[in-house]
């Protein structure tokens, strides 16, 4: 979220009072005058500082996969934001890659939708996008940072993108690095990370699968399978720049990008614009998010390939992130 700086001075005023009712209220629930509700099994959080996307949802497929692949019953609470009927792009998404082996769990009130599910004995809850739903109780708070953004002088909200003063990583118990890959072996970020001794410390980039074609293909296509472009790129997520720079990383030939906002449900209009846009650039298809192609309803209207990439995340330490979380949880063993 790019705000322009005569805009962010004059509502840094508001950031100030926004900041202050954040710290108070993570106070409250620290000092126990707000009650957290706790759920009877282990919940681990994923979430993140700022506003846009960090990659929580990868993660929390990662984290799904890890679980039951260890035989565990899981469940993912979500809000469902800026979804409707109990469910969004992002449950969507989860849905169609975790194919129906873990339960779902969709309400503002993330703890009442728990209990809903306890009675079908659920091992482990991925609370979605949790670090700052403080009313339910968790066991592990995991938070992402964005390798690619830069944000101890960033502003709060609504000034600038912190939804909370990065004072509150203390609460934090796992910090993972996202997009991060060798060439920042050398920027510095390594000593940054190792100089935050309080946290255990991840790093992790995505890493391409392959490519689905269209709203109905089941096929993982790879990257020579879908032709040799080239492509137009588009995206409706909270960091287009993100995707858009891993497309360029996976060498991908890209001629064109266009970004919409986070959760973009296209329309007609929209579909004239990006073939109207691809043809111009020359592009022989089009190659978006799986989140954005859960908000395309007919694909057939672009008039030409359309092709979602299909990622998952590469975590160094990977053993280690694992067997701090189930420490930290106590997985496996009984509740106190």
């Amino acid at each position: 979220m790019n705000i322009p700086r005569p805009i962010a001075i004059l509502l840094w005023p508001l950031s100030l009072v926004y900041g202050a009712v954040a710290q108070l209220r993570a106070w409250l629930y620290e000092r126990g005058w707000l009650k957290q509700k706790r759920l009877n099994a282990p919940v681990i959080s994923v979430g993140n500082l700022t506003v846009g996307g960090t990659g929580k949802t990868p993660m929390v497929i990662w984290l799904a996969e890890k679980f039951l692949a260890e035989g565990k019953r899981v469940a993912i609470l979500s809000r469902g934001y800026r979804g409707s009927g109990g469910t969004s792009d992002e449950i969507e998404l989860m849905k169609e890659r975790l194919n129906g082996r873990v339960l779902f769990g969709v309400d503002k009130n993330r703890y009442a939708a728990g209990r809903r599910l306890e009675s079908q004995g659920v091992d482990v809850f991925l609370l979605d996008d949790g670090f700052q739903h403080l009313p339910l109780a968790r066991d592990v708070d995991i938070v992402l940072i964005d390798a690619l953004r830069e944000f101890k002088n960033e502003m709060l909200l609504p000034a600038g993108s912190l939804r909370e003063p990065v004072s509150a990583l203390e609460r934090a118990d796992l910090i993972v690095y996202t997009r991060v890959d060798p060439s920042f072996q050398t920027s510095g970020l390594v000593e940054q990370i190792r100089g935050m001794q309080k946290y255990p410390l991840f790093t992790c980039q995505a890493s391409l699968l392959g490519f689905r074609q269209g709203r109905q293909d089941k096929c993982l296509h790879t990257r020579d399978g879908i032709g040799t472009g080239p492509f137009f790129a588009f995206c409706g997520v909270g960091n287009p720049d993100a995707f858009f720079s891993d497309l360029r990383r996976w060498r991908l030939p890209i001629v064109g990008e266009m970004a919409f906002r986070d959760h973009h449900r296209y329309a007609g209009g929209d579909f004239v614009r990006l073939k109207n846009a691809a043809v111009k650039s020359g592009a022989r298809g089009l190659i978006t998010t799986e989140k954005d192609m859960q908000n395309i309803s007919d694909d057939g209207a672009l008039s030409m390939p359309l092709f979602a990439s299909v990622i998952d995340l590469e975590i160094r330490s990977q053993e280690e992130l694992m067997t701090a979380i189930q420490e930290k949880a106590n997985l496996g063993s009984p509740r106190v």
